[in-house]
């Protein structure tokens, strides 16, 4: 990769960090469950779309495929919380 692909992805990472950092305070001071679980969904995309720049910015295709796995298990967690939250489980 280029010199300026690089710095890009740095870039996004530091932005895609700092925007996780934020949500994981929602997260912990949010003051409702519903609040939290959407900080929760929030988090895993978010730590999704930093393992996907770990994965190009490492070439190891093996992240991509933990990272398929862990947003499935988030996406099944979330409607689980949800059905919770709605008393239909």
């Amino acid at each position: 990769m280029s010199e300026i692909v690089i710095t890009l992805l740095y870039i996004a990472g530091s932005i895609m960090l700092l925007a996780f950092i934020l949500t994981f305070v929602r997260f912990m001071i949010g003051p409702t469950l519903i609040d939290r679980t959407i900080a929760f969904d929030v988090l895993t995309v978010g730590s999704l779309g930093l393992m996907g720049l770990i994965a190009v910015l490492e070439n190891r295709q093996i992240y991509l495929d933990v990272n398929i796995i862990y947003g499935l298990l988030s996406f099944v967690a979330v409607v689980v919380v949800g059905k919770y939250l709605r008393k239909s489980l």
